[in-house]
């Protein structure tokens, strides 16, 4: 037996990309928001690249071998989101850069996920921990919940609590429990000898999925193609997930693979929603950014700010928005992260108030309890 194979029967189940609900809710507005949580630390710097910062290229000598797409002066894309260059040059696609949650040092991909999606400054008793989609829900009267669909794996918490949502999952031969996840990621983590088997062992399963796929073109392209269906019809909140982010060794491979998957969905919503699309929002979130340093098995470690992206036709995009704080020595966070300088749930929650016409001071109290959103940085038209 191979090593190949062996790693197959001994991994595939863990390894396959996983999939997720997707969850939705019906909304009294036109507007469409779609929230992908993009699980596992999606390194912000390689994928929108700072390549007029002139320390970038002393931190990432290896990683920067890849080149980029040129956005700017300033702004490089990582080459795994070429396919969406068009929605760049037509203004349906942007960034906003050196943000995070509140979510500091401790740097674990539970807790991060947990509060992200809780949208809280601190994580909540588990008893009490609901979605802040669910709030935006619970705020707008006349939201109704679409057929329920409840097929495998659990709700994802962004959309928990009282207010009325539906879910749906696609089926999949290759799945774990959240728990069995959750475990694999904890137990790879310190061990760079198993953590690159691993990684071995998703490229070997994700090739076995795709033959047997090709037809449905895999799990990601169901997620979006499910949505698009959904949206075009009474929802107008969708939210799901993308694994495959979390990069400590062998960068390079691991990240075009997440980013090509994650440019199939955003075109497959695209395309699905038609002339919706002029009415969609698409935002992109991870629970942190990775460290500004390579490391030494060509990937990053886990780190505090990052980056999200915006899709949509009712996205104001063709530009990167930062509060740039540089990459130079004295300029990171712990002297390794980019320093975040800006909360990422303000971004969100200004798209929230352009799309559904809240109150500032409920998407502040209620939505993002204690959350000050600032200046309006102007994403949406």
């Amino acid at each position: 037996m191979d090593r190949r194979h062996f790693l197959t029967l001994g991994c595939s189940a863990a390894a396959f990309p996983l999939l997720t609900p997707v969850a939705f809710a019906a909304a009294p507005w036109d507007q469409r928001l779609v929230v992908i949580i993009l699980r596992g630390a999606m390194d912000g710097l390689d994928v929108v690249r700072p390549v007029g910062d002139p320390a970038l290229t002393r931190l990432r000598p290896g990683l920067l071998q890849v080149p980029s797409l040129p956005l700017d002066d300033f702004w490089g894309l990582h080459p795994g989101l070429a396919d969406l260059m068009p929605l760049w040059r037509a203004g349906q696609m942007g960034f906003v850069h050196a943000v995070s949650t509140p979510y500091r040092d401790r740097r674990s991909h539970f807790d991060g996920q947990d509060i992200l999606e809780a949208g809280t400054p601190d994580l909540p008793p588990a008893s009490a921990r609901d979605g802040w989609l669910n709030r935006l829900a619970a705020a707008v009267p006349g939201v109704t919940a679409d057929t329920a669909w409840a097929i495998g794996r659990e709700e994802m918490l962004v959309l928990r609590g009282p207010a009325p949502v539906s879910r749906w999952s696609p089926e999949a031969r290759l799945r774990l429990s959240p728990a069995t996840e959750r475990l694999l990621e904890l137990v790879q983590h310190d061990d760079p000898l198993f953590r690159d088997a691993t990684v071995a062992a998703l490229e070997t399963v994700a090739d076995l999925a795709a033959d047997g796929q090709a037809r449905t073109g895999g799990g990601h392209v169901q997620l979006a193609d499910f949505a698009a269906s959904r949206l075009r019809d009474d929802a107008r909140i969708a939210s799901f997930s993308l694994g495959g982010w979390d990069t400590h060794a062998r960068q390079g491979p691991a990240l075009t693979g997440a980013l090509g998957r994650l440019a199939q969905v955003i075109l497959v919503l695209q395309a699905g929603l038609g002339p919706v699309w002029g009415q969609t929002a698409v935002l992109c979130l991870t629970e942190f950014g990775r460290t500004a340093r390579e490391n030494g098995s060509d990937g990053t470690d886990h780190g505090t700010g990052g980056a999200a992206i915006l899709c949509g036709g009712a996205v104001r995009g063709g530009r990167v928005v930062a509060d740039w704080p540089g990459l130079g020595d004295g300029q990171l966070y712990a002297d390794r992260d980019l320093w975040p300088t800006r909360d990422v749930r303000a971004h969100a929650a200004w798209i929230m108030r352009a799309m559904t016409g809240l109150d500032p001071t409920v998407l502040s109290s209620l939505v993002f309890p204690g959350l000050d959103m600032g200046a309006d940085p102007g994403l949406t038209l």
